[in-house]
């Protein structure tokens, strides 16, 4: 029995376990998600201080006047050590920005609206305007109490973010732990990169096999979206061979997941399908979909595997539909787009995920197909940004809205 790719995220889901967290220090937490809220240890600002180079004002001052030059008070220096007694409303208050304001401010006035318009020498007289009370202060806590939220859980942390943090003198996060992951790709006529090219000359290929693609495929996929590759494995056509293989790297890495690619459909020497498919709960099938149709899974000595197809296109776009969602523990969700170009859906029950290229127009998010539907045109999906669903048994005219799904 086939099931849509909405019901497929949700099998994955429930197979794998619940990751856990860990602390990692600030440098390593960005794209991180935060594995519970995060709350302010200081108030923000810290303290009153400047938001302007001028002057600091006393309430008396604030009519504006001439006025003789104090002592002036720098960032980072404590004003208590300057003007022990606070603001007095004979002289004015040199002071720089973010610098700790004296008690008795009223306000600021910026250095450029005085006269001369420049920062002179102690007891030279100043002429200042008058100013409003509490201009150009940045008073304490005005942008987040201490105890406050400042980052609430299940988080992506941003490069702001980090800041923010650090801010606080936070220098570790706690988060969610990283998937990790082994991944099996492989088969008789699929051979490693670096034999094909040491077998190879300059004129002649081989006669009967190509270069894994796959496998550099699921562990850039993976590297982008922050999970983690313990082992590759390649295999060949022979079943207790890879039984073998995949039973050893689960006791080696431990492992959360395994990833296949290839090895599932109907075919004679289907390794994947042949090893997993006889454990208990397995399901191997359909997904209403093209490319990608033939999909399984399967726990094979405790530890959860999905089983994604072979053809390249098929890998790459069963993993951008099923493995993000997932990993951000939300349903298979689309974008809204417009449609650049006509296109119409296949006349079973699949629903057609086409390679396209999505812009902004106008204010507008366009996204238009790329030619070439086939599973194996990996040079014609290069190019491609996004899937577009296209619904089996409809026709999406250009300017209609279309769903689609970023890549990448």
């Amino acid at each position: 029995m086939s099931r849509t790719p909405e019901q497929h995220v949700d099998e994955i889901r429930s197979l794998l376990p619940p990751l856990g967290s860990e602390t990692v220090d600030l440098h390593a937490a960005l794209d991180r998600r935060t594995a519970g809220p995060v709350s302010a240890r200081w108030d923000s600002p810290r303290f009153d201080n400047s938001q302007m180079d001028g002057y600091a004002l006393s309430t008396a001052q604030l009519a504006g006047g001439i006025f003789p030059v104090g002592p002036t008070v720098a960032a980072g220096v404590d004003p208590a050590t300057v003007y022990p007694q606070g603001l007095d409303d004979a002289s004015l208050c040199p002071i720089m920005t973010g610098a700790r304001l004296p008690s008795g401010t009223a306000a600021v006035v910026a250095v450029e609206k005085t006269g001369p318009g420049d920062f002179v020498p102690e007891g030279t007289a100043v002429t200042v305007p008058a100013a409003a009370a509490g201009q150009f202060m940045r008073l304490q806590g005005s942008d987040i109490r201490a105890g406050a939220e400042i980052i609430s859980a299940d988080t992506e942390l941003t490069p702001v973010h980090i800041a923010l943090l650090a801010s606080q003198s936070i220098t570790s996060v706690e988060v969610v732990r990283r998937l990790r992951i082994i991944t099996v790709t492989g088969g008789a006529e699929i051979t490693e990169i670096a034999e094909i090219t040491e077998n190879a000359t300059s004129t002649a290929q081989p006669a009967a096999t190509i270069p894994d693609a796959n496998g550099p495929l699921l562990y850039a996929l993976a590297k982008r979206h922050g999970i983690e590759v313990l082992a590759q494995l390649h295999t060949d056509d022979n079943p207790a061979r890879l039984a073998d293989q995949l039973e050893q790297a689960i006791d080696q890495y431990q492992p959360d997941a395994v990833i296949t690619s290839g090895g599932i459909s109907q075919g004679k020497f289907e390794v994947i399908r042949q090893v997993l498919e006889p454990t208990e709960g397995a399901w191997f099938g359909h997904v209403d979909q093209q490319p990608g149709g033939p999909q399984g899974l399967a726990v094979f000595h405790g530890t959860p595997v999905i089983a994604l197809p072979g053809n390249p296109i098929s890998t790459l776009v069963s993993f951008a539909l099923f493995i993000p969602p997932v990993l951000r523990g939300e349903p298979l969700t689309p974008i809204i787009a417009e449609m650049g170009d006509a296109a119409t859906g296949l006349q079973d029950t699949r629903d057609q995920f086409l390679r396209g290229r999505w812009e902004l127009v106008d204010g507008r998010l366009v996204a238009t197909p790329l030619p070439g539907t086939s599973s194996h045109l990996l040079a014609q999906g290069a190019s491609a940004t996004c899937l577009i669903r296209v619904r089996a048994r409809t026709t999406v005219e250009a300017g209609n809205s279309v769903e689609i799904y970023p890549l990448g």
